[in-house]
Parts: C-alpha cells; structure tokens; sequence
C-alpha cells in the first residue's frame, strides 16, 4: 500500500524510530549467585581479584550473602581507585535503594581516612555530570553525607546536606560551586525536613540498613528504613528549585576508597591511610524504573 505520509514526515518517522532511546529497566541485584547480572566491575584503579567477593556469607548476619568490598591498604587515595561496581545498562528517574553495612574500623583506627559511595555517576560531554549520591566517611559512622554534583567538567555544583541519624544534627544543607567553593545555606523548601527523626544508636557499621532516593527531574528525596519499626525516615526532600537536580541519565555505582583530603564533620583527622583491608558488605541494590 503506497503511504499517504509525505515524504519529510516519513523519513522524520524513521529517524525518530532509529535514534530513540531503550525504555530505562528496573532491576535488583541480590549479590548470592556466582556471577553479576546487573553490574561489571570497574576497569580503573587497584581492582585485583581479592578487593571484592561477592556471594559470601556476611561477617555480621549470618546466613546473608553479600558482595564484600575490602579496601587495600596499597590503593592510592581517590574516588575510583579501590574497589568499585558500575550498572552495564543507563538509569533515570525513579527510585534506588540498597542494604548495606559500612566498615567499623574505629577501635582500631579512628583516623583512618576511607569512603564508603553508594551513588549515581555519569559525566556526559554535552549536558554535564549527572550524579546522586549517599557517602559514609567510615571514620564516624553515624554521620551520613547526602546530595548531587552538576554541570560542566570544570564547573561543578553541588547541594548536599550533612546528618547525625544517632542524635538528629544537621550540620548543614547548603549550595556551593566547585569543591571550595563558599557555601550558601538552602532554606524553605530546600531545607526540608528542617529536623531529622532520630534512629536511635544509629550506628551505620554496627548492622545492614536500607537506603534510598526517589529521583524525580523537579524533586529528589532521600531516605532510609527505621530499623525496628521498617517506616521510611526522610534525610532530606529537596523540591523548590530544580538548581543541583540532574536531569540526564546516569550510571549506577556502588564504591569505597582512601581519601587524605577529606575529613568527616566529627574528626579532622580522619585523613590517614587504611592499615587494614576493611570490608564493606552489600546485601542486594535495586532500581525501579520511573517508565515502568
């Protein structure tokens, strides 16, 4: 049958058909198998084969199979150079959540300098870096550091907000440009909850917790879990300006690294080199897709 389409609108059609992107797949990841489904291990860095495990049975919750990450004492400082896992496909909006327990190394080293990432990373040439994350500086971890990088190589811009989940401080919830950059406090909408429900004895190394984010392109939330009653507790629901929310998609990423710059809110210290291979242990990572 001959088309009625004109011509213009027919190649139109088709290239439309060639050049439009996959559906973004929702997923969960339960780190039990023999073989990673959802995620490859990144390429760069010290990624030698004893760093990361995944299937064995938890040092803390016996029974639970995790992906076990233990830094090397040997890595150089910097995000990527310890041990880390990369989505294989692209995500968007939606909801990602985890359970995971981060290292306690304190009694045996309280300044010891090393992160804990659980985050979405992808920096794209034309439209910038896209990034959300939850960091633990496993120096204090009862201190969780949320928020988003944007913008050009070169001209980074953050929010981010800083929390105490054991006693309810927020240290700041504030907006800066580049790494130095000063910090402007967000208020009103940007600053909310303006207080944090405490989850008492949080300690984020002493048991699994589940984490999450509702990336949204006009709001994002961050939450975790109650531990005992299971109800959601929000860290910070940010809406009011669309300023630091990406909008283009991302990978998703779990990591743990040496840092000697950056210190934990609690112990400007904590910058020293691992001694140990401290292990960080993941139960499952989960990604619901906001198109399905």
């Amino acid at each position: 049958m001959k088309s009625l389409l004109p011509k213009a609108i027919v190649v139109c059609l088709c290239l439309s058909a060639t050049t439009a992107k996959p559906p973004y797949k929702s997923f969960r990841e339960d780190f039990d198998g023999d073989s990673l489904k959802h995620f490859s291990y990144a390429s760069g860095g010290n990624q030698a084969s004893f760093t990361r495990t995944f299937g064995v049975n938890s040092s803390k919750e016996p029974g639970t199979s995790v992906l076990s990450f233990k830094i090397d004492p040997n890595d150089p400082p910097g995000a990527g150079r310890g041990p880390e896992i990369i989505s294989n496909e692209f995500t968007h909006y939606g909801t990602y959540s985890a359970r995971l327990r981060v290292p306690d190394a304190r009694s045996e080293q309280p300044n010891v300098g090393a992160v804990v990432g659980y985050f979405t990373y992808h920096m794209n040439d034309v439209l910038g870096l896209s990034e959300i994350d939850f960091e633990w500086l496993i120096a204090d971890p009862s201190v969780i550091y949320v928020g988003t990088w944007t913008g050009p190589s070169g001209a980074l811009k953050r929010i981010g907000r800083t929390i105490n989940m054991a006693d309810g401080t927020i240290y700041g919830t504030n907006y800066r440009e580049g790494h130095q950059g000063a910090r402007y406090p967000l208020e009103g909408l940007q600053n909310q909850p303006e207080k944090i429900d405490v989850i008492k004895n949080y300690d984020a190394s002493s048991q699994f917790y589940t984490y999450g984010f509702d990336w949204h392109p006009d709001h994002l939330r961050w939450w975790m879990l109650h531990p005992v009653t299971s109800d959601t507790v929000v860290l910070w629901d940010y809406r009011g300006s669309q300023r630091g929310i990406p909008q283009n998609e991302s990978k998703y990423r779990l990591n743990f690294w040496h840092t000697n710059e950056w210190s934990v809110v609690t112990n400007s210290n904590s910058v020293e080199k691992p001694l140990k291979p401290y292990e960080l242990e993941v139960d499952w990572m989960k990604y619901e897709s906001a198109e399905d």
